[in-house]
């Protein structure tokens, strides 16, 4: 049995990135990006107008002007016309192009307009504009071409899209989503559309691991096997390698019909570890096979199943899609109250997550009637990892947090 930090280390070193692959704009949400986006020109690609109202000269109301004869009216999307007397101004709306000959901006809201004469319009001011360039939005004030916008690792949402679109991104070069089958195992498990009998259970732990790795970026296939060794010997093979990853929920204990870590290395997979010192989720096998997937065999408890992913397979699925496989470190958060465990295991305890009035992150523990309670994950946003080499840990200790909810 070896330690958490070590069943870490193990199953980091098998993450190596996927390959690459060009999707449209559209179709790129979530995805994680492999090659960077550069400006193509200015942001913005000219001297913009931030306010409707009237571009003239500040040279103008700095000697003293104050009313202005209006030349013209120019829209967004027009080609600018220059300003042809520079006593005159030039009504202008936001996101137009400020016209040559103008450098400053003045609201409607601090003018009066009136109609004089043959169709003639002054308008008059009610104080000065501060200082030249007022509500003008500079070209190339936010960035210049060539300018890196989204590095290579970035994934790739609604704010990174409209950069990448701005720039005339059609398509976009990503990583590969990562190919994962999702299976279940067990005589006791019947399909979630079944009425179970009374000794049976329908199948949760698949369709939350399904879940799980779409939220992961990653496409996921469900399947089941029954506890026959048989089904396994002529099941798994495909599997091991024709998948990126291969998430099995059930079976790897030491139990009569728990028969999948034999069948997983009669199919070719190699064992890197099988029991790891924590609860939930101690029979936890861990191995991949030499030309395809690696395999996360976890136990079928829900609730070891669901902590044993996010601790393990949820990072693994995320470097891999990254140029180069990182692993960001987890969160940290203070404990709301005393926790005592003496078993000398890594404890992996479900918790809330909630901010103090000063500031810091929370972690409140949520009771939990074993890993077999599936119901405990509902008011929980996390578990909080307490080191095998303690027992007890104080109200206000820092430790590290796993989030299984968005912040």
């Amino acid at each position: 049995m070896i330690t958490v930090d070590e069943a870490t280390r193990l199953i980091q070193a098998t993450a190596a990135p996927l390959p690459a692959e060009r999707v449209l704009l559209t179709e790129a949400a979530g995805r994680v990006l492999r090659a960077p986006v550069h400006a193509d020109r200015d942001f913005p690609p000219f001297d913009r107008v931030t306010m409707d109202g009237l571009a003239l000269r500040y040279a103008a109301v700095a000697s003293g002007q104050t009313q202005f004869v209006l030349e013209s009216t120019q829209f967004a999307g027009q080609a600018p016309v220059p300003l042809r007397d520079a006593t005159a101004a030039i009504e202008i709306m936001t996101g137009a192009v400020l016209p040559p000959g103008t450098d400053t901006v003045v609201r409607y809201e601090d003018v009066r307009i009136e109609e004089h004469a043959a169709g003639r319009r002054v308008a008059t001011l009610d104080g000065p504009p501060p200082a030249a360039g007022h509500n003008v939005h500079r070209r190339g004030s936010d960035r210049l071409a060539g300018n890196l916008l989204l590095p290579a690792g970035t994934v790739l949402g609604p704010a990174e899209l409209a950069v990448a679109a701005t720039v005339g991104a059609v398509t976009l070069t990503v990583a590969r989503r990562p190919r994962v089958a999702v299976v279940s195992t067990g005589d006791e498990l019947v399909d979630i559309s079944e009425q179970p009998a009374a000794h049976q259970i329908r199948r949760s732990n698949a369709y939350m691991l399904l879940a799980a790795v779409q939220q992961a970026g990653a496409e996921g296939t469900i399947l089941h096997f029954d506890d026959d060794p048989a089904a396994l010997h002529a099941g798994l093979p495909p599997l091991l390698t024709g998948y990126d990853a291969v998430l099995l929920s059930g079976g790897v204990s030491k139990g009569k019909a728990d028969y999948l870590p034999q069948a997983l290395q009669q199919a070719g997979a190699v064992q890197l570890f099988h029991e790891v010192q924590q609860r939930p989720g101690k029979p936890f096998w861990f191995g991949r096979h030499p030309a395809g997937a690696v395999v996360f065999a976890l136990p079928g408890n829900p609730v070891s199943t669901f902590v044993n992913y996010y601790r393990y397979a949820a990072p693994w699925l995320r470097a891999v899609q990254l140029p180069a496989p990182q692993f960001a470190a987890p969160e940290r958060a203070a404990l709301a109250a005393d926790v005592t465990f003496k078993p000398r295991l890594t404890h992996f305890l479900l918790v809330s997550l909630v901010p103090s009035p000063d500031g810091r992150l929370l972690a409140r523990p949520e009771r939990a009637h074993g890993s077999g309670d599936l119901a405990s994950l509902l008011p929980s946003d996390g578990f909080v990892e307490l080191p095998a080499e303690r027992d007890s840990f104080a109200a206000g200790e820092v430790l590290p947090v796993w989030r299984f909810r968005p912040a």
